[in-house]
């Protein structure tokens, strides 16, 4: 098994950190090209606790190592299955995710949450913390080198990919930014 963790601090608040990751696979993201479609298969919210549970099933165009895909076959199609919480009342959105290709080979288990940094806020100008850790392990049979190399180029793309998905997700948060301000300024002159 090979593990992967990551923090960043977005200068965003947790209302619009939470707010943009439902946005985070739109055109503002020209870092997420490989994904093809997000469906969502549940969303309910507990009346006890507040918290927005959600399901969805999120589908790329992801290239594996071509040495990968003569090994084990298969397509550059890809599905990964996400479950979602977010709390109101915590502010913490937790996002965990796991794949359904390949997943008789190789299993990754992906967890990311967002929640207001504290320790880098200030009044005004609030800031967002953000964590993901990943835990990647190849599952074929008794071949240690397979498995490690599998292992290996697994934890290197995830990493680039975990990369790029940051800086797609600044370019959402920056467009949500300014959009909804804009917005908010021609409702504010409307109302004059």
């Amino acid at each position: 098994m090979k593990v992967f963790f990551s923090e960043y601090t977005f200068d965003y608040s947790w209302e619009e950190v939470s707010t943009a990751n439902w946005r985070k696979y739109c055109p503002w993201n020209d870092k997420s090209t490989h994904v093809i479609s997000v469906d969502t298969l549940s969303r309910e919210v507990d009346p006890t606790t507040g918290i927005l549970r959600t399901e969805r099933l999120i589908t790329c165009h992801q290239s594996a190592p071509v040495w990968v895909v003569s090994l084990l076959g298969g397509s550059n199609t890809s599905h990964v299955y996400e479950t979602s919480y977010v709390s109101p009342i915590e502010k913490r959105v937790t996002m965990c995710s796991t794949n359904l290709t390949w997943a008789n080979i190789l299993r990754v288990r992906e967890t990311v949450t967002y929640q207001p940094d504290l320790t880098a806020s200030s009044p005004g100008h609030e800031r967002t913390r953000f964590t993901q850790d990943a835990k990647i392990t190849a599952l074929c049979g008794g071949w240690q080198k397979i498995k490690t190399k599998i292992e290996e180029a697994s934890i290197e793309r995830f990493s680039e990919n975990a990369r790029r998905g940051r800086e797609g997700f600044e370019a959402v948060l920056e467009t949500s930014r300014r959009v909804f301000g804009e917005e908010r300024e021609r409702e504010q002159a409307g109302m004059h």
